[in-house]
C-alpha cells in the first residue's frame, strides 16, 4: 500500500489550508497496526510508571485496548483514508430554502489534555445546484471530531468542508459542547458550556442567520 506524504495529502485537498490539524510531514508513514503496537508499548510504560499491576485480569489488556481505541476510534479522523465519501444529488426540485440538521452528536478530544469534548453540532446550508445525503453531514462532523481538537478549529473545518463539497458559500455551523478539561480537572466547573459558530454567504444576512438560529432553538 502506498503511504502518502503530508504534502501529497494537502495537494489532494484532503486538508483545508490555514485551518489544518497540526501534523508532521511523516504523519502517514506508519500503518495503523504499527501505530497500535507502538502506542500499546508506550501506554504500558505509563501504567507501570503509575504503579498499576499489569498482571491483574482487569488491567492486563488495557494498553492494547487504549492503543486500538486511539487509532481506530477516537483519533481515526487523523487518517485521510477515513474521510467519508460524499454523495451529491442534483437539486431537481429546486429547493432554494435553507436545510438544517441540528443536534448532531459530537464526541471529540481536547488537544491540550486529551480528555473528551462532548456536545452537539447544528448545520445549515442553502443549496447551489446540489444537495447532500443527510447522513453525510453527520459523517463529516464525526470525521473532523475524531482527532485532537480545539472547538474553534473544529467549527471551521466542518464549515469549510461543507462549502467545498457542496460548492456553495451559504453554510452555517454552530457547536455547543462541554469540555472535560474544564469540568473534570483544573477549575472543575460543571455548568459552563462552550459555543462556537461560523456563518458565510447568505447566513451573514441578519434575517437568514436569525431564521437558522430559531430553527436550532437558539
Amino acid at each position: 500500500m502506498k503511504i502518502s506524504t503530508l504534502q501529497e495529502i494537502q495537494d489532494e485537498d484532503l486538508f483545508i489550508s490555514g485551518i489544518d490539524t497540526p501534523l508532521r510531514e511523516d504523519a502517514f508513514y506508519l500503518d495503523d497496526n504499527t501505530k497500535i503496537e507502538m502506542i500499546e508499548e508506550h501506554f504500558r510504560n505509563i501504567m507501570n510508571i503509575l504503579g498499576l499491576d499489569l498482571t491483574d485480569d482487569s488491567l492486563k489488556d488495557t494498553p492494547r485496548r487504549v492503543a486500538k481505541m486511539y487509532v481506530k476510534e477516537i483519533f481515526s479522523g487523523l487518517n485521510p483514508a477515513n474521510k467519508p465519501l460524499v454523495s451529491l444529488f442534483e437539486n431537481k426540485y429546486q429547493y432554494n430554502q435553507m436545510l438544517v440538521e441540528k443536534n448532531i452528536t459530537l464526541y471529540s478530544n481536547c488537544e491540550h489534555h486529551f480528555v473528551p469534548i462532548v456536545g452537539k453540532a447544528h448545520v445549515g446550508y442553502i443549496a447551489n445546484g446540489y444537495v447532500i445525503g443527510l447522513s453525510k453531514i453527520n459523517r463529516i462532523v464525526q470525521y473532523y471530531s475524531k482527532r485532537p481538537q480545539v472547538q474553534e478549529r473544529l467549527t471551521l473545518q466542518i464549515a469549510e468542508e461543507l462549502k467545498s463539497v457542496l460548492k456553495t458559500e451559504h453554510v452555517a455551523v454552530v457547536i455547543e459542547a462541554d469540555h472535560l478539561c474544564v469540568s473534570s480537572r483544573g477549575i472543575q466547573d460543571i455548568s459552563s458550556q462552550t459555543v462556537t459558530s461560523h456563518y458565510s454567504g447568505k447566513f451573514l444576512n441578519d434575517q437568514t442567520r436569525n431564521e437558522f438560529l430559531a430553527l436550532v432553538g437558539k
